[in-house]
């Protein structure tokens, strides 16, 4: 069991996820013993070269793109001899996207903090009281269920074949909130009008979801079935532009869809 107060990490791809996960690891007491980036950032740990063996570690964290995950783990065969762990940190990706540092007898895992992480700074911060999917092999989940319990994160474990439902689940969760409060922002500067003033409404309603699911959630004129009130709001919504038109239209389809109001969708279409 690795120990829980001073893992030694290496950093792959020091970006918003991996400059997030590096900061905090050394706030609660790690040790960054490398960084291998295409920049050389000194800046969580000493920089590392493509052409040298990685040095002894507990976890080697590989924070890069999805897309350069596979392409990564494959330059590191052979040069992982004395790091024992290798996790990638993607949501959507398999641990199996690892496969060949398992081929050369790493323990591979999946460590994805389920938070947003816009920048280096309020990412570090954001960690604590999430929570965080975590895979793979049992060294490989032991070391990782030990990093996020270090940082006041909650793990929880998901099997390769969930992870695309899982971070489906997740974008929705955020990415479609962010696309709501957006069209709201725009129509709202139609109307001389703050978005701070919906905080209470925005906020009060994703806590009614999370207190008793979103079918009693659902309200407002889609879900009442006012298809007027609703043809009025997409008018609204036009004339503050084309794009916001669409993107309200878009989002008032999926809440009929949502609200089993299929059949209004004609009314208004």
């Amino acid at each position: 069991m690795p120990d829980p107060d001073g893992l030694r990490l290496i950093v792959i791809g020091p970006g918003r996820a991996g400059g997030s996960l590096a900061r905090a690891s050394l706030a609660a007491g790690h040790e960054i013993v490398g960084v291998l980036s295409r920049s050389g950032t000194d800046e969580y740990g000493p920089p590392l070269t493509w052409d040298d063996s990685l040095p002894e570690a507990d976890l080697a964290l590989i924070t890069v793109k999805d897309e350069a995950v596979t392409e990564v783990a494959e330059r590191l065969v052979g040069k992982m001899t004395a790091v024992p762990v290798a996790a990638h940190v993607s949501g959507f990706l398999p641990v199996t996207a690892l496969s060949v540092l398992a081929d050369d007898g790493v323990a591979i895992g999946g460590f994805h903090p389920l938070q947003t992480l816009p920048d280096v700074e309020r990412g570090a911060t954001a960690l604590r009281g999430s929570f965080v999917a975590v895979g793979g092999d049992p060294l490989a989940v032991d070391t990782l269920r030990v990093l996020a319990v270090s940082l006041g994160m909650e793990p929880f474990d998901i099997e390769d074949s969930a992870r695309p439902a899982y971070h489906a689940a997740a974008a929705a969760s955020a990415n479609f909130v962010v696309t709501s409060l957006a069209v709201a922002g725009d129509l709202l500067d139609s109307a001389d009008l703050d978005l701070a003033v919906m905080r209470p409404l925005v906020e009060r309603v994703v806590a009614n979801v999370f207190e008793g699911g979103a079918g009693p959630a659902l309200t407002g004129p889609i879900a009442r079935g006012d298809i007027e009130t609703v043809i009025g709001h997409l008018t609204a919504a036009r004339e503050v532009s084309e794009s916001v038109g669409k993107q309200f239209g878009l989002l008032a389809e999926a809440t009929a869809i949502r609200a089993g109001r299929e059949e209004d969708l004609k009314r208004w279409k």
